[in-house]
């Protein structure tokens, strides 16, 4: 429970770093158009991702009262990668003030449609290695914001998974195998388990015909030892069907966040 809350209040700083980001653009503008309500184009991952009411109540606590003082044009991606482009476009036809992107082909999208507009980003990648900025000291162009260095735990989740297993041979990974995101951690959690000599499932579901009933016979015949879903907008939308499965199939799971923690309980 302690490694859950810890996850919480991480977001939590995520979240209110990301807004501090955000009302500074905002500000700014705001000094150039005094009368102007402040408007924020937010683009995330999927409408049930607890990111998105933290970020509008930490708006609430700050005196910002969505309707009143500042306006969110909301779209989400839906675990449709592709959509990104068009979304990102549909926002920036409604003129925001600043954009704040949580997913990697959304910041890229919006990278490439302005260079004007500020982007705000939350990524678990690595900003440098995915070329979204030039370095973390000076990023240069419009963007800015945070990375949950989540990509950085990955060895260190196998590490604890086989101090708890200690007979731990093969670990699943469930992960959305359309998503840029997801095949970046993919490979960093081969890195990690070719050092530790774990052997590892990948567990990839493409499109939006998802069976995951299919990639738990999968992990059941490969006899995996337990299983690590990525988060991705996919498997956020689907965390309770997957915590459903993993308890189902008597499999330990491994978590990137609280949101498949909490679907478990």
């Amino acid at each position: 429970m302690n490694r859950c809350k810890q996850a919480g209040m991480a977001i939590k700083t995520v979240i209110i770093l990301l807004v501090g980001l955000a009302l500074w653009s905002i500000h700014f503008a705001e000094a150039q158009q005094a009368k102007k309500v402040p408007r924020i184009g937010y683009l995330g991952s999927s409408t049930g991702a607890i990111n998105n009411e933290a970020f509008r109540q930490t708006l609430r606590e700050l005196g910002y009262i969505e309707g009143e003082n500042i306006l969110i044009e909301s779209r989400y991606i839906e675990g449709q990668q592709d959509r990104a482009p068009n979304l990102v476009a549909e926002l920036l036809q409604l003129k925001p003030d600043v954009l704040v992107v949580l997913t990697l082909s959304s910041i890229r999208s919006a990278k490439k449609a302005t260079t004007s507009i500020p982007i705000v980003m939350v990524t678990t990648n690595d900003p440098v290695e995915t070329g979204i900025v030039d370095s973390l000291a000076r990023p240069g162009g419009n963007i800015t914001g945070v990375t949950r260095l989540t990509r950085d735990l990955s060895g260190k989740r196998l590490e604890m998974l086989k101090e708890v297993i200690p007979k731990l041979s093969r670990v699943g990974v469930i992960w959305d195998a359309d998503g840029p995101g997801p095949t970046i951690a993919f490979n960093e959690y081969e890195a990690a388990a070719q050092m530790l000599k774990i052997k590892l499932q990948s567990l990839d579901i493409r499109g939006l015909n998802l069976d995951f009933d299919r990639v738990f016979h999968i992990a059941a015949k490969v006899h995996a030892s337990a299983i690590i879903p990525i988060r991705s907008s996919v498997l956020i939308r689907n965390v309770r069907r997957i915590a459903e499965l993993a308890i189902k199939n008597r499999l330990p799971s491994m978590n990137e966040s609280d949101d498949f923690v909490e679907a478990a309980v």
